[in-house]
């Protein structure tokens, strides 16, 4: 029976539904937006389990495949699927949208409606793109998630959220006017839409050198990479805490997701090209945005610049062209998710009873918020890369995987993990440990059974990928090993590789 449904289709639309229901909830009655909001968000994360346990891990074919043509003079078509990347990616997207709901609880009261909407719209526009196998509805999905963030940061933001959330979109947007380019110019070329196809086709060396650039403007934007990092620490100082989630769980991993879907399989002459560009970058981004991370005052921001540097090593792995370094990469990107995503939530449980995210102003809280000094503890943990926890999983096999791609490189990157343990247990231990001298913080509560709930299904995950990572890696490597074969074998064609067309 589940073999007959459009299961893809329903995970990603059924968030809507729950949109439809809202509307029609009076105006008196908005509390109840909550309600429909997380019984939805649940009911798609459920469903979607199905992928997991349906899923065949034997195979790197693409699976649960629908198709209906759209606009069939053009060729244009609703394709979608997943396979052993993607598939993990929309577990991620809606594992986090009920987490997010539950964690703005009690923190958004004004515009509830409004904002209980945006977030299930974003999770249809998220879940979209990473099943979408046409180009042009990737596209759609790809650029349409910037909408509902926008409206989240610009209205529930806070103080300077109007320039902040200007900026977040002014930044992705540019980068993606250079990859709509790369689209139409892929489509005229290969006469189709489809990515399955536009992965077999092979595109001159010279025009690969373009649309690769092309589409690294959007994805090295979305990830964020050094130098185009700077709009990411406005965005989640001024977003709302399940803004901050969403933005460093899943938004950042759509630049990693592209490279894989799109830069590796697709322009493979071009991706070998470019790798010391992309090594450089990664470096600079992991060892720099440490440094800044360091010098930070406020706690959002110290984990705004880490997220930059963890998804540094993101791209190193990547671009190592190996099995795994490109699982690690797959696996730091979920783990960045679920931990950087807990970490704004322990923020967020700090700002939501003193009003501030300056870390000067805390201190001495293992006194009095003992469970929540346990939870901050395991997150921060994870975010250093600690044996038993799912950040060392993702770096060991990256680090592994640069190794062998190339030592330098590794070598600088390793500096990246000493200085994540710096800058995480200097912040864990001036807002935890020390003595409990101001007044104020005396009287705040330890976490409430609501917050517990939100933290104990992240700390699961956190140990089942440290402790057990075989389960998901398990599910990705036909589809990592298929697209490393399918590089080399690109690569062996080129014989006398040049820059024909240029």
């Amino acid at each position: 029976m589940i073999e007959s449904l459009p299961l893809l289709s329903l995970i990603t639309f059924l968030p809507l539904v729950g949109v439809l229901f809202i509307l029609t909830i009076p105006r008196a009655a908005d509390t109840n937006a909550r309600w429909v909001a997380l019984w939805v968000s649940l009911a798609t994360f459920a469903l979607s389990l199905t992928l997991w346990f349906q899923f065949d891990r034997t195979t790197a074919d693409f699976q649960f495949v629908e198709y209906i043509p759209w606009i069939e003079d053009y060729n244009i078509s609703y394709h979608m699927g997943v396979d052993g990347i993607s598939v993990l990616f929309v577990l991620l997207s809606t594992f986090l949208i009920p987490i997010c709901i539950l964690a703005s609880w009690t923190a958004i009261t004004s515009r509830l409606r409004e904002y209980m909407i945006a977030f299930l719209v974003l999770e249809t526009l998220m879940v979209g793109m990473f099943c979408a196998l046409d180009l042009f509805v990737f596209y759609v999905f790809f650029e349409a998630v910037l909408i509902p963030m926008f409206l989240i940061i610009g209205i529930w933001g806070g103080e300077n959220r109007v320039y902040a959330s200007f900026k977040f979109f002014l930044y992705t947007l540019a980068g993606s006017v250079l990859m709509l380019i790369a689209v139409l110019a892929m489509y005229l070329a290969a006469g189709t839409s489809s990515i399955p196809d536009l992965m077999a086709f092979n595109f001159p060396t010279g025009w690969q050198i373009w649309m690769w650039l092309a589409f690294f403007a959007s994805f090295a934007v979305k990830v964020p990479m050094w130098p185009v990092h700077t709009w990411l620490p406005d965005a989640h100082v001024q977003a709302p805490t399940a803004g901050s989630v969403i933005l460093a769980g899943v938004l950042l991993k759509m630049g990693g997701y592209g490279f894989l879907r799109f830069s590796l399989p697709i322009f493979p002459y071009a991706s070998d090209y470019f790798i010391p560009l992309v090594f450089g970058l990664s470096v600079v981004a992991v060892i720099y945005t440490s440094l800044v991370a360091l010098a930070q005052k406020d706690m959002k921001k110290l984990i705004a610049y880490s997220s930059v540097a963890h998804m540094g090593f993101v791209t190193l792995g990547i671009f190592t062209m190996n099995l795994q370094g490109i699982q690690g990469s797959i696996l730091q990107m979920i783990s960045h998710g679920l931990v950087s995503g807990a970490l704004f939530l322990c923020v967020g449980v700090l700002y939501d009873r003193l009003h501030t995210k300056e870390i000067s102003r805390f201190g001495g809280l293992v006194h009095i918020m003992p469970m929540y000094a346990f939870f901050f503890m395991i997150f921060t943990m994870a975010s250093i890369g600690l044996p038993g926890t799912s950040g060392f999983s993702g770096e060991f096999l990256i680090l592994t995987g640069a190794f062998k791609a190339n030592t330098t490189v590794t070598f600088l990157a390793a500096i990246g993990v000493v200085l994540g343990a710096a800058y995480m247990l200097w912040l864990y231990k001036r807002v935890i440990f020390g003595k409990l001298e101001k007044a104020d913080l005396k009287q705040m509560p330890d976490l409430s059974v609501r917050e517990i709930t939100v933290f104990v299904p992240l700390a699961i995950l956190v140990f089942w990928i440290g402790i057990y990572p075989n389960d998901f890696l398990e599910i990705m490597e036909p589809s990592v090993s298929n697209l490393i074969d399918n590089y080399h074998l690109a690569m062996h064609s080129y014989n006398t590789p040049q820059l024909a067309g240029l």
